[in-house]
């Protein structure tokens, strides 16, 4: 543990002596506002790092990360929840054009919904991991993107899809898709070959994001 703390007190020692004058200028322009153009939900797994993979800066996203990248759906109650109340920020304050879910693989999460991880004694994750219970319902009756895959990593990509559902199950989220002013996209992280994946919805599967992919998604956006 001390070795751990080390490496990150050292790290912000380093990230003072390396900040260039053009970083400071962009530090002190963020200090007045954000504004940035998506709402990004993931997992909270240390190695899922999405401005690393993504290749963003400091006040691009907007960033969301819980256990499993999980979102409830919506209920006539709003509850005392950090998700719901991401999603409301992202939307009526930052106007946020973009929500994009990232699942990843090796997920402990996933793990934990098909019974290879044992959660009886976090009573507080088993209550959460209620909201991946739907996709574990979808994957046990047939569904699935890659059936090459194993169990957890299928699983993740059902529920990438199925978070997706409950996203857009917020009227101030669906009536914004509907007017065409905000896109909702499903990513998936390869952890071992660090790879992104998006979900094809033509295809029914998740597609490796390369530079035709790319342009595959810049089309339907623009």
């Amino acid at each position: 543990m001390i070795s751990a703390m080390k490496k990150l007190i050292q790290g912000i020692v380093d990230f003072r002596k390396g900040l260039t004058e053009e970083s400071r200028a962009l530090f002190a322009k963020l200090a007045l506002g954000q504004k940035p153009d998506a709402l990004f939900i993931a997992c909270s797994d240390s190695r899922v790092v999405p401005n690393l993979f993504a290749s963003t800066e400091p006040g691009d996203l907007f960033v969301l990360r819980n256990i499993g990248n999980l979102i409830p759906p919506c209920t006539d109650t709003p509850q005392a929840n950090s998700a719901q109340a991401a999603i409301e920020f992202s939307i009526f304050s930052l106007d946020i054009s973009d929500i994009i879910i990232c699942g990843h693989s090796e997920c402990g999460a996933m793990l934990a919904l098909t019974g290879q991880v044992d959660s009886q004694q976090c009573p507080h994750l088993v209550s959460w991991l209620q909201y991946g219970q739907e996709s574990v319902r979808k994957l046990q009756s047939g569904f699935s993107c890659d059936t090459s895959l194993s169990e957890h990593n299928q699983l993740s990509q059902v529920n990438v899809l199925q978070q997706m559902e409950h996203v857009a199950s917020y009227p101030f989220v669906r009536e914004r898709m509907e007017r065409g002013a905000l896109r909702l996209h499903g990513w998936w992280f390869d952890i071992a070959h660090a790879d992104v994946y998006c979900y094809e919805p033509s295809l029914l599967q998740f597609v490796l994001i390369d530079e035709q992919e790319a342009e595959l998604i810049y089309a339907r956006m623009f």
